[in-house]
């Protein structure tokens, strides 16, 4: 795949980047390794001054950065905004929290274990590969470069083929910010190259962001060479609603959940579960909202769903919804790609699905729901947990006790109740299943990449 930034809106090729040759990836990981003796040597203190001003350079370019970002993907401007403006605050909040997480610790007894003192310590690893989708082209490496830096260890990123601009603009903006030259820096390489960065000696872990065959690779690249990994996976999240729910609510919700980030997002409401009292209800107040959405330009402050990034991506989500309707699949809305330029697709409704359609099991990246009726909270949690997925969920209930019994019986990382799944600073983020393995964002996130030394002394 040529890296090359082809704007969505209409498939044009706006400027083509070429690959870094071996020389090149060579270089960018030595000064990446050698970034790394220095940076382990630095105070929290002095980190923290340089994350807090990469974070004001964030905040400073917010609107060129957003547009950047809607230019090689497709989101509207308005959630590119976002974006950029959440990236900064991830970056303060590990600024100002890195100290506490990675505090040392020390056994109140230690005679318990014959020392005088005893306890452990957090320290950096070293160079840590990011491989990054293009979906939040700087949100999803901000999440992982700000807490691996504020440890201590230093990054590379190899980002998807068709966001290089985001991907050049993160190689600038540590170092920009202060942080030691090569503290953060950009392979332009393909996904056949990753392997190699990962065998290297001076790489000691990587994580990644994407599908699930892109993790399998990695993981075994990682795992016969005995490198931590953190793989963040696909989802098709389930989104129950219950009868004590408030079901206007939940229905707008439910909107925003599947079409935010023109329904690309791994944690997005993917399989709306409505109980079957309020199902008619609810599934109708749904598929009106979805069909009134606006389609549009993605730098029109007015549009609510864009173009998919790719013209394979947009081919996926459409095989996906024939072989569904083939198959017998109601359609409520949408279902079809609109005649214009560009890789749009109709906000999609589908109901009446079968196991034998692949939608069912597959994860749909656009903006189409699949909707099932429920019988009862069984049958709701069966549905939910059937698929391999276990990123994240949301259930639609005001009753206490049931929330509780959906808390324990969600096989997923996250449960959101009476709410949509978001990712925050302050909260792990992670899968299970085939969703993936370890954990973002919080003090689990910046305790991935490093080491756990215990230390006693007599």
């Amino acid at each position: 795949m040529a890296i090359a930034t082809i704007n969505p809106t209409t498939g044009d090729t706006v400027e083509t980047f070429e690959p870094h040759d071996s020389a090149e990836v060579e270089r960018r990981i030595a000064e990446a390794f050698a970034a790394a003796q220095t940076l382990r040597g630095t105070s929290y203190a002095q980190r923290a001054e340089w994350m807090h001003a990469t974070a004001d350079l964030l905040e400073a370019d917010v609107d060129a950065a957003a547009a950047m970002i809607t230019l090689e993907m497709g989101k509207p401007i308005a959630q590119s905004r976002a974006e950029v403006l959440k990236c900064a605050k991830n970056i303060r909040f590990y600024a100002d929290n890195a100290e506490s997480f990675l505090g040392a610790e020390e056994l109140a007894d230690p005679s318990a274990v014959a020392a005088s003192s005893a306890g452990t310590v957090w320290q950096p690893l070293g160079v840590v590969l990011a491989v990054m989708p293009w979906n939040y082209p700087l949100w999803q490496v901000i999440r992982f470069a700000a807490p691996a830096l504020m440890a201590g260890n230093t990054g590379l990123l190899k980002h998807a083929s068709n966001v290089p601009q985001s991907a050049l603009y993160l190689d600038r903006i540590f170092e920009k910010g202060g942080f030691p030259a090569g503290s953060f820096r950009t392979l332009l390489i393909g996904s056949a190259e990753v392997a190699a960065v990962i065998e290297d000696r001076r790489i000691k872990a990587v994580t990644l962001t994407g599908s699930e065959p892109a993790g399998r690779s990695v993981a075994s690249t990682a795992g016969h060479q005995i490198k931590k990994a953190v793989l963040e996976l696909g989802g098709s999240d389930p989104f129950i609603v219950m009868p004590s729910a408030d079901l206007e609510a939940a229905a707008a919700v439910a909107v925003k959940a599947r079409i935010s980030n023109n329904g690309q997002s791994c944690i997005a409401g993917k399989r709306f579960i409505v109980h079957a009292d309020v199902y008619d209800q609810f599934v109708g107040l749904f598929a009106d909202k979805m069909k009134a959405l606006v389609v549009g330009d993605p730098m029109d402050e007015a549009t609510e769903v864009g173009p998919l990034a790719t013209a394979s991506g947009r081919t996926d989500v459409a095989e996906l919804v024939d072989d569904a309707v083939a198959k017998g699949a109601q359609l409520l809305t949408g279902g079809a790609a609109p005649d214009r330029p560009g890789w749009f697709y109709e906000p999609t409704v589908l109901a009446e699905l079968t196991d034998d359609m692949r939608i069912v099991m597959e994860e749909t990246f656009g903006p189409v729901a699949s909707v099932y009726k429920a019988a009862d909270r069984d049958e709701a949690v069966r549905i939910a947990n059937q698929t391999t997925f276990g990123l994240s969920s949301a259930v639609w209930s005001n009753e206490e006790a049931e929330q509780d019994w959906f808390i324990a019986n969600l096989d997923a990382g996250a449960v959101f109740l009476n709410g949509m799944t978001v990712s925050y600073p302050e909260l792990p983020f992670g899968g299970v299943k085939d969703s993936g393995y370890g954990r973002e964002l919080a003090a689990a996130g910046i305790r991935e990449f490093c080491n756990l030394k215990t230390v006693w002394r007599a």
